[in-house]
């Protein structure tokens, strides 16, 4: 998987056939469609696939951004529906780290090895779920479909910072 040298990316991790997992997609949806990026910066749905993209950095020090913003969606206890906020690597919730799209050890294990020994910036911005359904049910809840605006204007601040 070869991308082009930029100075960010964002990555939308999730499964848009699984109710509010599928956020971090619609940020990339919504992104592309009201946002003009600046040069240098690539938005992807990377669906449940960020491990690809993650380990092709570690390997390759020429394609390397300077920063990774991946958006996902998150379920902490003390946090409210459609609540959009920044987490550590290191603090995913232990919940989800056996399901099947960020939260795998080893792609928490590769976020942190880009961020400690490569220099470059790693933000993760999440939303507390209301739900994510047992079976197949696309589509956002009432929540969750406000986060997405809310953090496409965090992202456009994050832009705006100098790394």
């Amino acid at each position: 998987m070869s991308l082009k040298k930029c100075s960010t990316m964002i990555f939308g991790c999730g499964n848009i056939t699984m109710g509010d997992d599928g956020f971090g997609p619609a940020v990339i949806d919504e992104l592309h469609a009201h946002y003009e990026l600046p040069e240098g910066v690539q938005a992807i749905d990377a669906d449940t696939g960020i491990r690809e993209y993650l380990f092709d950095y570690l390997l390759s020090e020429e394609d390397r951004p300077d920063r990774i913003i991946v958006l996902d969606a998150v379920d902490f206890p003390d946090r409210n529906p459609g609540e959009v906020f920044y987490i550590a690597p290191d603090s995913i919730p232990s919940q989800k780290i056996h399901d099947f799209s960020l939260h795998q050890f080893p792609t928490v294990n590769m976020l942190l090895e880009l961020e400690q020994y490569t220099g470059m910036e790693i933000k993760i911005l999440a939303a507390q779920i209301e739900c994510i359904p047992k079976e197949i049910a696309p589509g956002l809840s009432e929540p969750m479909s406000k986060a997405v605006p809310a953090a496409c204007e965090m992202i456009s601040q994050i832009l705006l910072e100098k790394s």
